[in-house]
């Protein structure tokens, strides 16, 4: 039989680098957002810190929504 091919730690790593490439991802979108509209450079430092706060509450939201579909370790056991 094959077995996982990442670690449990490498798995966290991955999981962890997708989670702030997520928040970076919104940040800098708040950030060229302003650019474009030809924003002061602290209209676009406030992009960047508002996409990151908009970032981070998405991510928080998803993680939420997502473990409503993740099995729990009592529905595993067939206690639910």
């Amino acid at each position: 039989m094959v077995g996982p091919s990442l670690t449990d730690a490498e798995r966290d790593l991955a999981s962890r680098r997708l989670k702030l490439g997520f928040v970076g991802l919104v940040a800098v979108s708040g950030a060229l957002t302003a650019v474009w509209a030809g924003g002061s450079l602290a209209v676009v430092v406030a992009g960047l810190a508002g996409g990151a706060a908009l970032g981070a509450t998405l991510l928080w939201f998803v993680l939420r929504w997502w473990a409503e579909f993740l099995p729990s370790s009592e529905r595993a056991r067939g206690r639910r």
